[in-house]
C-alpha cells in the first residue's frame, strides 16, 4: 500500500504533466541525467535516452540499472543522422538535451572535442527538433559558466552577455547563442518551444567525475586520504541536483500545457538563494562533518592551475517570479543528503534495489519538502 501511495504522490507532481508523456533525454547515462531520468520514470513518464556509455565506473546509471527503466540508446550527440532518426521515432512531447563534455579542465585538455560535443551537438538536437512536429517543449542544459563573467560578485541574470574563457565556459556560452538564433529562427511559432537553463554547481550522491569538489570528497574519503582541494577560496553556487531537475520540469510541463507556452520560452537561472553561495572550503568542511571522519588540503600550483573562475554567481529572480520556483533545500541540508547517500552506497547498499530505495527516498522527502512551501509544481497547480 505504501508503495502504491507513493505512485500516485509522484503522478500528480509537476501538475500530472508527465503521467504517459513521452520524453526524451540526451546525456542520461551522466550524473545529472540519471537523476532526471529516474525521477521522470518515479512521474510515469516513458523515456527515451539517447548518450554514450556511463563516463565513470562507478556510476549513477549503472548503479540504479536505469538501462531497464527507459529506452536506452549508446549513441553519439554528435551524429546527426542517428539522432535525428532515433528522435523522430520516440515521438516524444518533450526534450532534455543534457548531453555535453561537462568539465572545465577537460575542456583544456580536449577543447576540439569539447566544442564538437556542446555547440555542434546543441545544433544537431535543434536542427533534428525541426523534423519532429510532436515535441512541445524542449529544454536545452548549458552552465552557469555560459555568462562573461568579470568576477566582480555581481549576480548573473539572464541577459547577461555571454563569454567564457576557458574552452567549456565559451562552449556553453555558443551554446545559448545557438538556442536563441534557433528559437527566433524556427520555433517561435512553436510547435515547440525552445528554453535554456543554467544551474549552479549541482551536488547529490552518484557523482564520480574526475575534478569536481564532491566526487574529489568522496573518493579521498572512502579511502582514508585527505581530500586534496585546489581552490579553497573558490566561491559558488551550490545546490542539490534535484534543485534545478525540479525548475527543469516545471519549466517543461508549464511550456508543453499548451496555452501561454510562448512566454516560458528563452533562458532561465535556477540557483540557490544567497546562503547557498559558498566558498569550496565551506562545502569540504560540512560534507567532512557530515561524513564523520576525515581532513582536507591545499594541492596543486596554482600559478600552473588552468584558469577557473574565482567567483560565480546566478540570480534566480525570474525563476521565483515566473515559475514560483525557488530552492527547497538549505546548503546543509543539500551536503547531509549527498554524504547520506554515499556513506549508505559505501557501506554495501550497491545492489540496484538499494540505490534505487537510497534515491526514491531522497525525492520523496524533497517532494515533501516542497510540499510544506506550498511549491506551486508539488501541489500540482499552474
Amino acid at each position: 500500500m505504501a508503495l502504491r501511495a507513493r505512485a500516485m504522490e509522484d503522478l500528480v507532481m509537476f501538475g500530472g504533466f508527465y503521467a504517459g508523456r513521452r520524453v526524451f533525454v540526451t546525456g542520461h547515462t551522466g550524473f545529472k541525467g540519471s537523476w532526471l531520468s529516474y525521477w521522470l520514470t518515479q512521474l510515469g513518464a516513458e523515456v527515451t535516452g539517447y548518450a554514450l556509455d556511463p563516463p565513470t565506473d562507478p556510476s549513477l546509471f549503472e548503479a540504479l540499472d536505469l538501462g531497464g527503466l527507459v529506452r536506452h540508446v549508446v549513441a553519439d550527440v554528435r551524429d546527426f543522422g542517428r539522432l535525428s532518426a532515433e528522435l523522430v521515432a520516440s515521438r516524444p512531447d518533450v526534450v532534455f538535451h543534457l548531453a555535453a563534455q561537462p568539465l572545465v579542465r577537460q575542456s583544456y585538455q580536449e577543447p576540439r572535442e569539447t566544442f564538437e560535443t556542446n555547440v555542434m551537438g546543441t545544433v544537431n538536437v535543434l536542427q533534428a527538433l525541426r523534423a519532429c512536429d510532436s515535441v512541445a517543449a524542449a529544454i536545452v542544459v548549458t552552465s552557469d559558466k555560459c555568462y562573461r563573467n568579470l568576477e566582480d560578485g555581481r549576480a548573473h541574470v539572464e541577459d547577461d552577455p555571454m563569454g567564457g574563457r576557458d574552452p567549456y565556459s565559451a562552449s556553453k556560452g555558443c551554446a545559448e547563442l545557438v538556442s536563441a538564433a534557433y528559437g527566433a529562427s524556427f520555433f517561435s511559432a512553436g510547435p515547440a518551444r525552445v528554453a535554456t537553463v543554467r544551474a549552479g554547481n549541482v551536488i547529490g550522491g552518484g557523482d564520480w567525475a574526475p575534478d569536481r569538489l564532491v566526487p574529489d570528497c568522496v573518493r579521498a574519503l572512502a579511502a582514508g586520504r585527505p581530500v586534496g582541494v585546489r581552490n579553497p577560496d573558490a566561491v559558488r553556487p551550490w545546490q542539490h541536483v534535484l534543485e534545478p531537475l525540479a525548475g527543469y520540469l516545471w519549466l517543461g510541463a508549464r511550456m508543453g500545457a499548451g496555452d501561454g507556452a510562448s512566454g516560458f520560452a528563452g533562458p532561465w537561472n535556477f540557483g540557490p538563494d544567497v546562503s547557498g553561495v559558498a566558498s569550496t572550503r565551506v562545502v569540504v568542511n560540512e560534507f567532512i562533518n557530515a561524513w564523520g571522519r576525515g581532513s582536507w588540503s591545499v594541492v596543486g600550483g596554482q600559478d600552473e592551475a588552468p584558469h577557473e573562475a574565482a567567483v560565480l554567481v546566478l540570480d534566480p529572480a525570474k525563476a521565483r517570479r515566473r515559475l514560483g520556483w525557488r530552492a527547497i533545500w538549505s546548503l546543509d541540508e543539500a551536503v547531509a543528503a549527498t554524504a547520506a547517500w554515499y556513506t549508505a552506497f559505501y557501506s554495501g547498499a550497491t545492489t540496484a534495489a538499494a540505490v534505487a530505495a537510497t534515491t526514491r527516498e531522497q525525492i520523496a522527502r524533497y517532494e515533501a519538502g516542497a510540499r510544506t512551501l506550498a511549491m506551486p509544481w508539488a501541489a500540482g497547480g499552474s
